[in-house]
């Protein structure tokens, strides 16, 4: 069982938690650049999935824009928070699982697991590191 979350804790959960609720939102919308935007706009972010290891903002982008380049492949998608590890004041870890709902034609159903690493910027919590299977 997770022990309780401080008060501290409980923000940074809430404000990370609002960073991807805006980030679904634009994925259910159709629009990849806003759903970017949960990413930090770094060369050093990394993004681990089935088929390798990518770096930077703009690969992860492309990454993305080749694997769900139309509305119909995009589908919609939907986020359950499993677990929640702040990291100190600036960091948090994030386990969570995806389910993206699409017609045969765009690729079918998918879902999976995801861990997201977040760091605390001027710009509010950005994704550092994203290991999706």
């Amino acid at each position: 069982m997770l022990a309780a979350l401080s008060f501290g804790a409980a923000a940074q959960e809430s404000e990370i938690r609002a960073v991807l609720r805006t980030q679904q939102d634009a994925w259910n919308r159709g629009d990849l650049v806003a759903f970017m935007h949960a990413y930090e706009n770094s060369p050093g972010i990394a993004f681990v999935g089935q088929t390798g290891v990518r770096h930077g903002y703009q690969e992860i982008l492309e990454r993305y824009r080749s694997r769900y380049g139309t509305r119909e492949a995009m589908g919609q998608l939907g986020y359950t928070i499993l677990e929640f590890h702040p990291l100190g004041d600036a960091f948090a870890r994030l386990i969570g699982k995806f389910e993206l709902q699409r017609t045969a034609a765009g690729g079918g159903n998918a879902s999976g697991y995801f861990t997201l690493i977040f760091r605390k910027t001027s710009k509010g919590w950005k994704i550092i590191h994203d290991h999706t299977s």
